[in-house]
């Protein structure tokens, strides 16, 4: 074992074994005679605080008491590994180097834990990401993407950027057969965009987005399929507009040339928009939608922001409006995913490059250029 994996093991053991994950498999899946300790596997590390990731050999993690282990066929590079990988603010806030990142993934059972009855062995599964108590009121009630004790895998504890992943087995999700595996890599990203839209009626209704990132443009698809009579989507990049109108948005609009209030007009909009769903994370984005909602619109606030946001309640108030911020996904929009796809929703169109896990750095400049949809990793021969 090299220098550089003993000094990683050494610094995860300094880490919440609950939330690190990184135990070494000595499970079932060796030859007889074959040393556990050096079952290793390919992952992309979070070396240290600064720009960039490695790929690094590391131990397999081992499943324990009501633990899956998945072997990871295919992922997703999503804006938080972006976050991670330029190491911004919030990466450093974080962020907890040396570990494995990314949460996107697909993937089948390699090992069971322990106790794991519902799930076998080379059954296809992603999952759910936000590692919850359990116990909490929110967990209680069913709402555990409220849990105050979330875990957030690739986050808080090793992620999937690995050709394998340890994780409960609650957070396991079963996956139809049937699913294109690279549409499924990114069903981490597809549940927030289904929870954002899907918040709000959108039969006959009319929609702001906000943000024409990958799940901006998702959750465009999402309302055109739930029967919203317009979508109308903004941001300035006009690579990612384009992918939005691919995916069904009725209306791209670049703000920094294009006039809101005469596309609403072309659009037959009179009173406004009755949902808005804010993915962009910008002020001046949430401003511009609160002045064009009708009274008693419905927003949804998904974008993070990198700082705060200065408000008029009074546009608020005055309108009526209801803002619901939005976390994570519920466990039904995992239900949700699968039934809108089987039942037609196409999201090939998001997809814009996929490469060998080894070519990561080919996907996060991709990624960090602007002119990507989602980007899929292939972990499998």
């Amino acid at each position: 074992m090299t220098q550089e994996v003993l000094k990683y093991i050494c610094l995860c053991e300094t880490i919440d074994p609950q939330k690190a994950g990184r135990r070494i498999y000595n499970g079932g899946m060796y030859r007889k005679g074959e040393d556990p300790m050096k079952k290793m596997m390919d992952a992309l590390v979070k070396p240290t605080a600064g720009v960039g990731l490695e790929l690094r050999q590391v131990p397999v993690p081992e499943p324990g008491p009501g633990e899956v282990l998945i072997r990871i066929r295919k992922t997703a590079i999503c804006g938080t590994d972006v976050h991670i990988y330029n190491w911004d603010p919030w990466a450093a806030e974080h962020i907890r180097p040396p570990m494995v990142i990314g949460h996107e993934y697909v993937g089948e059972i390699a090992a069971l834990g322990a106790g794991v009855t519902h799930f076998h062995i080379g059954q296809r599964v992603s999952g759910e990401g936000h590692i919850t108590c359990g116990h909490c009121r929110n967990c209680h009630s069913g709402d555990i993407q409220w849990c105050r004790d979330t875990c957030s895998v690739g986050v808080d504890r090793d992620g999937a950027f690995a050709e394998y992943l340890c994780i409960p087995e609650r957070n396991v999700i079963e996956i139809d057969d049937g699913l294109d595996e690279d549409v499924v890599s990114f069903f981490d990203a597809f549940g927030n965009a289904t929870h954002t839209a899907l918040m709000w009626k959108l039969v006959g209704e009319d929609v702001l987005i906000t943000g024409a990132g990958p799940i901006g443009c998702i959750a465009a698809a999402i309302c055109k399929y739930a029967g919203a009579r317009r979508v109308i989507i903004t941001d300035f990049n006009d690579y990612r507009l384009g992918l939005a109108k691919n995916l069904g948005a009725d209306y791209t609009v670049n703000i920094s040339r294009d006039d809101l209030g005469a596309v609403m007009k072309d659009a037959g909009l009179k009173e406004g928009f009755d949902v808005g769903l804010e993915m962009s994370g910008a002020g001046a984005a949430f401003k511009q939608m609160i002045s064009v909602m009708r009274n008693g619109g419905k927003i949804s606030l998904l974008g993070i922001s990198n700082e705060p946001v200065e408000l008029n309640m009074n546009d608020i108030i005055g309108k009526g409006l209801a803002l619901q911020g939005i976390y994570g996904r519920k466990m039904d929009n995992w239900h949700q995913m699968s039934y809108m796809v089987q039942g037609g929703l196409d999201l090939h169109p998001i997809i814009t490059h996929r490469f060998g896990y080894k070519d990561f750095q080919k996907g996060f400049d991709a990624m960090n250029s602007g002119r990507s949809g989602k980007i899929v990793l292939t972990w499998s021969e």
